[in-house]
């Protein structure tokens, strides 16, 4: 049987590490998808630039449209990021009739709506495992494996530049600055990091799984994020001292009449899985009410391990090429006329506990007043701690975990404490996620 052939839209690394699987092992991509897969054309800013891929027998284009309309191209791969410039690339190519294999969370986050309406009207596909966690296989896990699942909630370290951060603040003691500052020279972060520090590369992943696992439209506007700036080498020691760590988590979680979509900062029980996550690792976390909590773990960026999950996206386009595409997998895995438009919670419904950390004046009755405030909002201390003044006059630090409550009645109750006399610089918090059940 003839070769699929393919279009290479950007040869970057996970470019250059796509070309070198499919190079490599092309024996077992063909015994698996049930022909051979040849890699005809590919585009590049610079097309003498040196690449880390063998590119004998690839023609190379500096304009990406030609390789998306381009005669000999049957599926096309866009590897170059960004919403812009990617999304008409791609709605070029399903317009075409061609198949899309993409790695790029922000063009589905962002266009993913638009975008599969206009495949499913064209009868192609468009893969995206390679979008969330690098090279774990999470999105086919929730949308075939556990697609007898009514999924409960997911929980993930989805940002391997947050938590490399966050590892180093808690094992080394080191700060934010100083830990970003290696974090930039070894790779992991951009001159500009504000996508992976700020959370929104996570948020744009957390919208995919979110709408994947509970059948919703993609809707990464109303996510709620938060990034890691903020949180201090003192925050660190004192989650620890409670026994939880900190951990840059993505969340999605079904509640009452809506589902929670949330990226922020978390204390995370010492113990717990999600805990011992360490350096530029993934992991995400799967309850459905069959199976119950699941977990996934890998590497979630590299060359290599993204690439693994865009080889296999082409693998299942050529299986598709020679089955019946309507009864494919949905591309977010319901039907597309049993897509529920579910709420999205705002942050005052969420319930969960919460870390606050203060500082007070150093006198006597003020742990009372602070208590007693809290119980007025019928909310329960599970544990506090205030730690002595280094000097006669310091005022003091007092850190505490509530129990679950109701986001908005913590805030209220939260106001009420920071306008009395003895609270100094405002208050802060950070949630608290459990995730045995």
């Amino acid at each position: 049987m003839e070769s699929v052939k393919i279009g290479l839209l950007g040869l970057g690394t996970v470019g250059a590490g796509t070309v070198n699987v499919l190079k490599r092992n092309a024996e077992e991509i063909e015994r698996r998808a049930g022909r051979s897969v040849e890699i005809v054309c590919a585009s590049a800013r610079d097309l003498n630039k040196p690449r880390a891929c063998d590119l004998d027998g690839v023609r190379l284009v500096a304009d990406p449209f030609e390789v998306v309309t381009a005669n000999d191209v049957e599926v096309v791969v866009e590897l170059i990021g960004g919403a812009s410039l990617s999304r008409e690339l791609v709605l070029k190519a399903i317009e075409q009739g061609k198949h899309v294999v993409t790695a790029n969370k922000a063009l589905i986050a962002l266009h993913g709506n638009e975008i599969f309406a206009a495949a499913q009207d064209r009868g192609v596909d468009v893969a995206f495992e390679a979008a969330v966690a690098g090279g774990i296989p999470i999105i086919k896990a929730i949308r075939e494996g556990l697609a007898g699942n009514r999924i409960e909630w997911l929980a993930g370290i989805i940002n391997g530049t947050g938590n490399f951060i966050l590892t180093e603040m808690q094992s080394e003691g080191r700060s934010f600055a100083d830990v970003l500052a290696e974090a930039q020279a070894l790779g992991y972060a951009e001159a500009d990091p504000t996508f992976d520090v700020e959370g929104i590369d996570a948020a744009h992943k957390l919208t995919i799984l979110a709408s994947i696992a509970f059948g919703m439209p993609l809707r990464f506007a109303d996510v709620e994020t938060q990034g890691i700036s903020a949180v201090t080498q003192e925050d660190v020691q004192y989650a620890e001292e409670l026994g939880y760590r900190i951990k840059h988590l993505g969340i999605a979680k079904r509640q009452g009449r809506g589902v929670e979509l949330r990226v922020q900062p978390v204390l995370v029980p010492e113990q717990a899985l999600l805990a011992n996550v360490n350096g530029v690792m993934n992991a995400v976390m799967v309850h459905g009410d069959a199976v119950g909590s699941t977990a996934y773990y890998g590497a979630g960026a590299g060359a290599e391990a993204t690439a693994s999950a865009v080889v296999a996206d082409i693998v299942d386009v050529v299986r598709l090429l020679t089955a019946d595409p309507g009864h494919k997998v949905p591309h977010l895995g319901f039907q597309p006329h049993a897509i529920n438009d579910l709420e999205v919670l705002p942050p005052s419904e969420i319930v969960c506990g919460h870390y606050i950390r203060m500082r007070v004046a150093d006198e006597s009755g003020v742990l009372a007043k602070i208590s007693g405030l809290l119980a007025e909002s019928d909310i329960n201390i599970d544990a506090i701690q205030q730690k002595e003044p280094e000097g006669p006059e310091d005022d003091v630090t007092v850190v505490m975990l509530t129990d679950e409550v109701r986001e908005g009645d913590l805030a209220e109750a939260l106001s009420r404490i920071e306008s009395q006399s003895f609270v100094r610089n405002g208050i802060k918090r950070m949630r608290v996620a459990h995730f045995d059940h």
